[in-house]
């Protein structure tokens, strides 16, 4: 039975779709989000002959954003969202034809690389999309110490201001530092500005009883030079305050980080600090002395990434060690990739081309996605999710792709 893919043409049914798959309370502000959360251009839907007559069988959307990868070049990406079946259609073939549609549009547009957050971590690796990046969020009591001691003289340079995240000029001044620090740290995703304003809308339904986002900007010499996101939770035990502040997606260098972060744990009427959006090497971590400096540290994942034109890709990024691997590729959801490559990584720099020479290494796609941000994949080889015909030669291809340092989450788009 065919599946009819197509551009959206009615935005009220594809909200409607979105409010029953998603099944949250439908809400005033909900046309304003995908007013700011989708261009008209980039939401997709899919139908069936005999789907329902009121709403569409499927959905996807597609916010343009830009990734941060290894050697500091911001790249654009499709960033892949809003996907949903409606529930009587499933097991029917929709989100399959959809991904197809999606991998076909994006590589026609010159987009090299797909990424999404996936909300069931065991869809989208049979779609070619590996786990790039994974979030760590660790909680510590209120005054926790943070020792840096190479960065005291610079942190002291450093001051912080609160504001309320939806006052006027915020979004804009969350995206410059964005991008400003994007480079140095690799699996940033920046948003459009209408993305970033997004984040910042909180219509009276979402909010309740909770506090209105604030940020923290960290500023030197009268510049930011940093933010981290907030939100305070009340909280008394046997009348002494207990509350948690829960805090996000820290933006600046290590100094900025260093006095932002000192500043979260000394609140007033917290308890808890929770620390969210940290990579399994931010500088936090190591100001505490490890995992055991928390008092709970948990692990999920991030950023997914798919590689949709794989020698384009591949070209996008540095290197920090040399390879030459000759790599068979499996790809069904984007034939174009499947085959024999010969992947170099030479002074750096990459590149990635056809040929018919035995293979030294045997892959599904969303294995170098899932190293592309520079996370480690060596383990493949151990689980048996990797076949190596020349002895090393999968070592040599997960070296060159690996980083110093494991790549930053992005916020979830």
């Amino acid at each position: 039975m065919s599946i009819d893919v197509r551009p959206s043409q009615d935005a009220a049914t594809y909200l409607a779709t979105d409010q029953l798959i998603w099944f949250g309370e439908v809400a005033d502000a909900d046309a304003e989000h995908l007013r700011l959360g989708l261009p008209e251009d980039q939401r997709f839907v899919a139908d069936l002959p005999d789907g329902p007559d009121d709403l569409h069988s499927g959905i996807y959307g597609v916010r343009p954003m830009d990734l941060s990868v290894p050697g500091g070049s911001l790249v654009p990406i499709a960033g892949l969202t809003w996907v949903g079946v409606h529930p009587d259609m499933r097991r029917r073939g929709v989100l399959s034809a959809m991904m197809t549609d999606h991998l076909s549009r994006t590589r026609e547009a010159g987009i090299a690389i797909s990424a999404l957050h996936a909300s069931e971590a065991g869809i989208y690796g049979r779609f070619g999309y590996g786990l790039a990046a994974v979030t760590h969020q660790a909680s510590v009591g209120r005054g926790t110490t943070f020792t840096a001691p190479h960065l005291e003289d610079e942190a002291a340079g450093i001051s912080t201001h609160l504001l309320t995240m939806s006052d006027p000029g915020v979004a804009e001044r969350m995206r410059a530092c964005l991008l400003a620090h994007a480079p140095a740290f690799p699996g940033t995703v920046v948003g459009s500005p209408d993305f970033l304003t997004l984040l910042t809308l909180e219509p009276p339904e979402q909010l309740r009883d909770k506090e209105r986002r604030r940020v923290i900007f960290a500023r030197r010499d009268g510049e930011d030079v940093g933010f981290v996101g907030l939100r305070r939770t009340h909280k008394w035990d046997n009348a002494r305050p207990s509350g948690t502040a829960t805090v996000s997606a820290f933006c600046g260098g290590p100094a900025a980080r260093l006095a932002l972060a000192r500043r979260v744990v000394d609140l007033d009427l917290m308890g808890t600090t929770k620390l969210e959006d940290l990579s399994i090497d931010d500088p936090l971590l190591g100001w505490l002395g490890g995992p055991r400096g928390t008092s709970d540290l948990q692990t999920w994942d991030s950023t997914w990434v798919r590689l949709v034109d794989l020698p384009a890709a591949w070209s996008l990024r540095t290197y920090e060690a040399d390879c030459d691997v000759v790599v068979e590729i499996t790809d069904r959801y984007a034939p174009w990739n499947a085959g024999r490559w010969r992947l170099v990584a030479s002074g750096g720099s990459g590149s990635a081309s056809r040929t018919d020479s035995p293979a030294d290494v045997t892959l599904d796609v969303d294995v170098l996605g899932a190293g592309y941000l520079g996370h480690g994949i060596g383990g493949r080889l151990r689980a048996g999710l990797v076949r190596e015909g020349r002895p090393g030669s999968y070592a040599e291809l997960a070296r060159a792709m690996r980083t110093l340092v494991a790549p930053e989450p992005s916020v979830g788009f």
